[in-house]
Order: C-alpha cells, then structure tokens, then sequence
C-alpha cells in the first residue's frame, strides 16, 4: 500500500465516513498533511496513533 493517502483512502482504511476524518482533524485527533489543498496522511503516523489508542477505554458522558 501506498504511504501517503488522501482522505477517501483514510476512510477506507478505518471503514469510517470521510465526515469523521474531518471531524477528527478539526478535533485534532489526527494529523495530517495539506499537499495541494488536499488533505494526506501518513500510512506510519496512522498505524502508530492506532497501535497508542489501544487499551484506552473511553469514559462515557458525564461520568468522571
């Protein structure tokens, strides 16, 4: 596979909506590149914030 991906690529590769790769860039979740006025990622960076979400539970609304 390529290593560098635009955003459609990106969704594809998480089987999310392009939508929540906008979503989390604009929450900066993600990072990624503008080349062009298109937004890349970087296949590494993707796969290393992957392997670091592991093990993290997400706390739910409200509760601290």
């Amino acid at each position: 596979m390529q290593r560098l991906m635009d955003v459609e690529d990106l969704a594809n590769y998480l089987k999310l909506q392009k939508q929540t790769i906008y979503n989390w860039l604009n929450q900066n979740k993600i990072t990624g590149m503008k080349v062009g006025g298109v937004w890349r990622f970087d296949k590494r960076d993707i796969d290393k914030w992957l392997r670091s979400q592991r093990g993290q539970p997400k706390k739910a609304e409200g509760i601290k």
